[in-house]
């Protein structure tokens, strides 16, 4: 394969006119190329696409979908920062996009060499956040900004690019259940919650660029995922110490509730005065009635996540009501002074609860506070497969039988079963439909596991003793001729069928084929 940068002799063409001539850029999702346009004689930039597994595959189908969306999206989105869409090809059945090409470096390779100024970042910022307002105002969430997505053109032009993960308003999401999109570091706090992404999410994740460009590094990022979701969810950043007067607005906009952070209008006042060079306005004042009503908080926690213990709140002695003093104006915060931000115990509740969902849903258990050693490997002498799960799980059978050896591990109503056959004597498929036979309304998806291309994820149900039972399975053929079965039964219609199908998407994520 071509390294970026480098020149192709008699490139491919692509749609008939596009004629590919460097390997420009790579990503997750493709290759962008430098390309010749040799319908209207002008360069342009080709994204190739790169995605996973067998075209029939639902993770395929998905990030195909995704490319469709990225086009549709960017090309609704006028604005001369926001990268312009010309043409998308079909080609090898799969969406070319042709874009303009932009000449220069991203944000990101910039930042290698040093931070910027706080006026340099606040003109960037600024040309984002027109591009942003343009996407919102077409009913579009960018979701993505991040500096790797802002490219730097000739005479001072930025230019946002990949719309690839925006959400567009009336559309459905492409994300499978608990998968998240985007960069770590950038996402904003509520899209870990799943209550969504919405325009004040981006202005979060601009906060994050601007605090990057003035630092040189993001306030969240860690040296583990674990780490970097407890940053995102409970911690404060640190004080920016090269920010100047742009440092009271990144604060605000780093608060981690949306309807804390400044709006648009605000954050383009402050980012247009240090662009030029002029006094920063003041925050707007917003007043709250004393006599508005408010939900009531919480007197504890009755369900327990998987391996947490539950968190008790003790309720507040009632207190007479004050008078209602004269509200004040909101002072500009002192960057080189800050006092933590009050935490109410609702608001402590609602971040342990969002860090165990985040934990379980990037392959981690939370106990408490981020643990990632908090699940524990069980290797099984002879079998080609490890099992990880959290630590309460304990070993209740083992059984061989003809060619195959099966381990169960439990705790309460929830079972854990790994399975493997020494020969695989048919397809996962085949598999399991020989034990969901009697089910109601089975569901069978395939998928790929660890490079292997045949494998099954099952989900169904059927009664046990009387009482309706889920059963959620990934069942893989390697490339030797075995077959494994990762299994979690659980009590369907309970909460604990919440823990369970948390537990199966853990133990999916963390499980190893080591045959050779």
């Amino acid at each position: 394969m071509s390294e970026v940068g480098e020149q192709v002799r008699d490139g491919r063409l692509v749609g008939g006119r596009y004629r590919l001539l460097e390997r420009i850029g790579s990503g997750g999702m493709g290759t962008v190329w430098r390309a010749f346009d040799e319908l209207v004689d002008r360069e342009v930039a080709v994204k190739q696409p790169r995605l996973p597994g067998d075209p029939e595959d639902e993770e395929f189908q998905r990030a195909a979908h995704r490319l469709y969306r990225e086009a549709r999206a960017a090309a609704r989105v006028a604005h001369p920062s926001a990268v312009a869409i010309h043409d998308v090809v079909i080609e090898d059945e799969l969406p070319w996009i042709v874009m303009e090409l932009v000449r220069g470096e991203s944000l990101h390779e910039l930042l290698g060499r040093g931070p910027l100024t706080p006026t340099d970042a606040a003109r960037i910022g600024r040309a984002v956040l027109g591009a942003l307002c343009a996407a919102h105002s077409v009913g579009i969430v960018h979701r993505d900004v991040k500096p790797a997505n802002v490219l730097l053109g000739p005479h001072d032009r930025v230019v946002l690019t990949d719309f690839g993960i925006a959400h567009i308003q009336g559309e459905e999401s492409l994300t499978a259940s608990g998968e998240f999109v985007g960069s770590l570091e950038f996402i904003a706090p509520e899209r870990m919650s799943g209550t969504g992404a919405g325009p004040a999410s981006d202005l979060w994740s601009l906060g994050v660029l601007l605090y990057a460009a003035v630092e040189g590094a993001s306030p969240f990022r860690r040296t583990t995922v674990e780490s970097t979701l407890g940053a995102i969810l409970a911690g404060d950043p640190p004080e920016p110490s090269r920010a100047g007067p742009l440092g009271p607005l990144i604060l605000r906009m780093l608060a981690r509730e949306p309807e804390e952070r400044p709006g648009a209008e605000e954050v383009g006042a402050v980012l247009d005065a240090v662009a030029e060079g002029k006094d920063v306005p003041e925050p707007a004042v917003i007043t709250v009635p004393r006599d508005a009503v408010s939900e009531e908080e919480p007197e504890g926690v009755s369900e327990e996540a998987p391996g947490a213990a539950a968190v008790v709140a003790e309720p507040e002695p009632e207190r007479m009501p004050e008078p209602a003093p004269e509200p004040a104006p909101m002072p500009i915060p002192d960057p080189k002074s800050r006092p933590r931000r009050p935490r109410s115990r609702r608001t402590l509740l609602v971040a342990l609860g969002v860090l165990l969902v985040a934990g379980l849903v990037f392959g981690t258990v939370v106990e408490g506070v981020l643990d990632k050693d908090s699940w524990t490997a069980h290797r099984r002498e002879g079998m080609g497969a490890v099992l990880s799960l959290p630590p309460q799980y304990r070993l209740i059978q083992t059984r061989a039988a003809s060619g195959s050896r099966t381990v169960t591990y439990g705790t309460g109503a929830l079972r854990v079963r790994l399975t493997e056959w020494g020969e695989a004597a048919g397809t996962p498929l085949a598999e399991a439909r020989s034990w969901a036979g009697a089910t109601s309304d089975p569901h069978y998806t395939r998928t790929s596991f660890r490079g292997n291309k045949d494998a099954i994820l099952a989900d169904t149900t059927y009664e046990q003793s009387g009482v309706p039972t889920r059963a959620m399975a990934l069942v893989i053929r390697t490339a030797a001729g075995r077959m494994y079965e990762l299994r979690v039964d659980m009590p369907k219609g309970t909460p604990v069928e919440k823990k369970g199908t948390a537990l199966f998407k853990g133990a999916r994520a963390r499980l190893t084929l080591t045959e050779k």
